[in-house]
């Protein structure tokens, strides 16, 4: 076996599962804040679709994709992220799912023969360790706390570090903070990018989840675009239909950018048998071509944030995020007690921070926070908040 595999930690859910199998929970219809998994309706044409393309199981799917994707892909980058000249044919790999593909995508781009440096967000999707572990290279966990705004503090990194990262994966809006990284900080990385000659990789997953409707994240590319890089060069994104249009069981989403890179991922993905199936592409076609799903997407997650930090103001440390569905609010003392306790008295279930984050130089930045994903309707995330209130206040 892979001895590799003995590096990787157990799964945030493996260890809460673990950790709430120890109390009984109270006798109450539970209420799951933990997974990011959205619960609002599927656009309906989108499933009429699909429907419509299941004789397309006969058929073996290429890799790449078919044009008519890669165009519909295309056109959104270029209305959401006002790109010029964007080649979709050379510039876009679809894939089933972020997950797979950042995973992935480390496996194709470490070189395996110099010791290599994968920087990434402390807390963070545990998707970026295991990928670099696998990889065969080091992860270097940059801490994101209220102190620098969530963000990873990359003027902490030196000038060596630098020199033997290969790989750089950003989550912006992050998971699980929902901070935003800015246009300029966007731009200082792609500048980084070129000097030490490393690959970004931005996860941008959440990225059509903001809370005003007038200032949408900014993106990778569109900070390339702005510096008069059309080549995106050493600079990809991935994005998903899962939360943009609550579709996480079609897998589908995409890679972006820099067309060189994404021809040897390509070469990867052709041997790896990652295919989306043909009904999924089609499916896929008909949500990237629609804004008005997306829209009323984000005012239902508008609407809950709003009740619910109503709700919880008064009793936690909690503010709306910048983009994305989850609070990060503080906990009073430990997370995992907190969430333990939470789930035997109210049997709500939340994501203790510490199970998102490492232990660097003596201090988890997860530690005293807990994850809340608003994914529910907007009545059981009421009522949700109301039962955390109700613990809080028992003391």
């Amino acid at each position: 076996m892979n001895t590799l595999l003995d590096a990787l930690e157990p799964y945030p859910f493996t260890k809460l599962s673990s950790l709430l199998s120890q109390v009984t929970p109270a006798q109450k219809s539970q209420i799951r804040l933990s997974v990011g998994e959205p619960q609002h309706a599927p656009p309906q044409f989108v499933l009429d679709t699909l429907a419509q393309h299941l004789p397309r199981l006969a058929n073996y799917p290429a890799t790449a994709g078919i044009p008519e994707l890669r165009a519909s892909i295309g056109q959104w980058l270029t209305r959401r992220f006002g790109l010029a000249d964007f080649a979709p044919d050379e510039q876009v790999i679809p894939v089933n799912g972020t997950r797979e593909a950042l995973f992935a995508f480390a496996q194709a781009v470490v070189n395996h023969d110099r010791a290599a440096l994968v920087v990434s967000p402390n807390p963070f999707y545990q998707i970026y360790e295991g990928a670099t572990l696998l990889a065969g290279a080091q992860p270097l966990l940059l801490p994101c706390d209220a102190q620098n705004q969530f963000l990873p503090d990359f003027d902490s990194v030196t000038r060596d570090q630098w020199q033997r990262t290969q790989l750089l994966y950003l989550c912006t809006p992050g998971n699980p903070t929902g901070a935003v990284a800015s246009m300029a900080q966007l731009q200082k990385l792609v500048a980084l990018a070129r000097e030490h000659d490393f690959v970004i990789a931005s996860d941008e997953c959440y990225s059509e989840i903001y809370l005003d409707e007038s200032t949408p994240p900014p993106g990778l590319l569109q900070a390339c675009a702005a510096m008069g890089e059309p080549t995106f060069h050493n600079c990809v994104v991935f994005h998903s239909l899962s939360k943009r249009s609550n579709l996480p069981g079609l897998r589908s989403g995409f890679v972006a950018g820099d067309a060189a890179i994404l021809r040897r991922f390509m070469l990867y993905r052709t041997y790896h048998g990652c295919a989306m199936p043909l009904h999924h592409q089609y499916a896929s076609i008909a949500a990237w071509s629609d804004e008005a799903h997306v829209a009323q997407n984000r005012a239902a997650y508008r609407a809950k944030f709003s009740a619910v930090l109503d709700i919880l103001g008064a009793s936690m440390q909690v503010t709306a995020p910048d983009a994305g569905f989850y609070l990060w609010p503080q906990t009073p003392g430990s997370d995992e007690a907190f969430a333990q306790q939470l789930y035997a008295d109210e049997n709500v279930v939340v994501l203790p921070g510490s199970y998102l984050g490492r232990t660097v130089d003596g201090r988890n930045p997860g530690n005293g926070h807990v994850r809340m994903a608003l994914v529910a309707g907007q009545q059981d995330c009421v009522e949700a908040a109301q039962r955390i209130a109700h613990h809080l206040a028992r003391g």
